[in-house]
């Protein structure tokens, strides 16, 4: 009976985990779209703002993050 609580409960930390990440990556994205909007004078949207963020930079946010820790 134990036993079935702790899958639950790693379970539920492993969604948990994932949500943070998403989370996370996504407040990047926005400050990406911030960022990039200010530098082009204009709103780039959302897409290419991921887009930009995905082909660009999240391959090292992600292992800085590693890194880190996180």
């Amino acid at each position: 009976m134990g036993d079935g609580k702790k899958k639950s409960n790693d379970a539920f930390l492993e969604k948990l985990s994932l949500y943070q990440r998403y989370l996370a990556e996504r407040d990047e994205v926005l400050r990406h779209k911030w960022l990039e909007s200010e530098r082009a004078g204009r709103d780039i949207g959302s897409e290419r703002a991921l887009m930009d963020w995905v082909l660009n930079h999240r391959a090292k946010w992600r292992k800085s993050r590693q890194a880190a820790g996180e």
